[in-house]
């Protein structure tokens, strides 16, 4: 029985995802529960499993596409039965049994996998298959769809072969017959071209792949079927040098040795629900911006005597990680600072929890994964799950929970070796804290001058919720305990 996996929607609402890489290939042999697909939805890469046994019989998507939820990516040949057909009228039976062969298309409601069953587990999502007596459920998104799913046939180049024989076959009028015969393959007339147009064959991926490389396909012969220009030969077009230009346009002509003049990046994924949310953070909320500079030599002398403790063997420990603890503190000092606005309702939401949010860098673009509860974890609690959830989205794989429910967000410019910036709060969240690089500058100690670790916080808030007496108390908070940490224990 062939079944056809669609892409679900993996949380929060997704309404599509793009296919960044296939772990199978057609011919495989996959077992449930198996990682078969990583796509990249507007929140992170998530692996997807396979809810069967069975061969792969073909991918349905490839990658670098997005594909719409519910849209199928993969079809797997199972070891399970159909359902039996309908019986059909005695006078058609053979007919019907002839036809069975190629009804591809008409069992294609027999090819979508079933609701499940109530109470079944669904595969993939707990760790382990539905029970056997129970049909397998299906991950959100899924469900029986009407009718039958028929793929527009491809255009074959001006000499393919056999297409007048087609096109006779078309036009020729319908024998009756108890059998009919066996179906002649046929290729479809070629379209009239169009003046000035040269006709080429790719896909829509490669399509897009070849614009976003300055490449032009009707310079290309294709390596795929009837000719079919492939990913393969866009990429290797766009390795290959650049021809010579005539004499009167080499000063206008960018030679392969530079590069093109100008590339363009599609806006998807990650980066683009970034852009989203910044954008309407910005427009949204009314940022007030407030800087201040801290003596942070105490801190940095705390932070090298923890790293000797046996504590902290087995984590890192930066100053981001007192930071961390003095955000924690403050916000319980100050609760307001730690809320939301509810512009439906016209309330502010006061969170009496911390899910601390770090803002990291990724190749795909910006995440901000939190640790969740951060309030109730000591301090070298805080440093390991600090350290795995950098990991975590260095590698690509914060999942769309590890990024929802943030209350506060610490982004620690210092690593690029800035000192101040002006942040935009994170969706939903009242304030965020940007930490600057520590480095060494001449400070007034006792009335004298000596060369100190300073560093440079800086907080935007919600006007509508935060005011400034209390963005500026709590950022001095911050800021005295990071000058004399021993103040986290007596405020703790």
């Amino acid at each position: 029985m062939r079944r056809e996996f669609k892409l679900p929607d993996v949380g929060e609402g997704l309404t599509e995802a793009e296919i960044v890489r296939w772990h199978v290939k057609e011919g495989d042999a996959v077992k449930v529960n198996q990682i078969v697909v990583e796509i990249e939805t507007a929140k992170s890469i998530v692996e997807l499993p396979i809810p069967w046994d069975g061969v792969v019989a073909g991918l349905m998507a490839e990658a670098g596409q997005t594909v719409d939820v519910g849209v199928p990516i993969i079809a797997v040949d199972t070891a399970e039965e159909g359902e039996a057909p309908a019986q059909a009228p005695s006078g058609q039976a053979a007919s019907g049994a002839a036809e069975a062969p190629g009804r591809g298309e008409a069992l294609a409601d027999d090819m979508v996998p079933r609701p499940p069953a109530e109470g079944a587990v669904e595969p993939g999502v707990h760790g382990s298959p539905a029970p056997k007596e129970e049909r397998q459920a299906v991950l959100v998104g899924y469900g029986v769809k009407t009718g039958a799913t028929k793929r527009r046939p491809r255009k074959p180049s001006p000499a393919a072969p056999g297409a007048q024989h087609a096109a006779a076959a078309r036009t020729a009028p319908a024998r009756p017959s108890a059998v009919p015969p066996a179906p002649v393959p046929a290729t479809p007339a070629p379209a009239a071209p169009v003046p000035g147009r040269v006709a080429v064959l790719a896909k829509p991926p490669v399509r897009k792949l070849a614009r976003d490389l300055g490449v032009d396909l009707t310079t290309l012969t294709g390596s795929g079927p009837q000719g079919t220009i492939t990913r393969d030969d866009v990429h290797a077009a766009a390795r290959s040098p650049q021809p010579a230009a005539p004499a009167g346009e080499r000063a206008t002509t960018w030679t392969a040795e530079r590069g093109p003049r100008e590339e363009r990046v599609p806006v998807k994924g990650v980066r683009k629900m970034t852009a989203q949310a910044m954008v309407a953070s910005a427009f949204t909320a009314p940022h007030v911006t407030e800087f201040l500079q801290v003596d942070v030599t105490e801190t940095m002398a705390a932070v090298r005597r923890l790293r000797e403790l046996p504590d902290f063997a087995e984590v890192k420990v930066s100053p981001l990680l007192l930071v961390a603890k003095a955000v924690l503190v403050a916000a319980r000092r100050h609760p307001m600072i730690n809320s939301a606005w509810d512009e439906q309702a016209q309330e502010i939401v006061v969170k009496h929890y911390v899910n601390l949010g770090i803002a990291a860098a990724t190749p795909r673009g910006l995440v901000v994964p939190n640790v969740k509860d951060a309030h109730e974890l000591s301090l070298p609690e805080l440093a390991r799950r600090l350290t795995e959830l950098a990991e975590t989205a260095r590698a690509g794989r914060a999942q769309p929970a590890d990024m929802a429910g943030g209350t506060f967000t610490i982004t620690n410019v210092g690593v690029f070796g800035v000192d101040a910036g002006t942040p935009i709060l994170n969706p939903g969240e009242a304030a965020i804290l940007a930490f600057g690089q520590v480095r060494d500058m001449p400070w007034v100690v006792d009335g004298e001058l000596a060369v100190r670790k300073v560093t440079t916080l800086a907080l935007s808030f919600d006007h509508r919720i935060v005011d400034g007496e209390l963005g500026s108390l709590f950022l001095r908070d911050v800021g005295a305990m990071l000058e004399d940490p021993l103040r986290m224990l007596a405020w703790n």
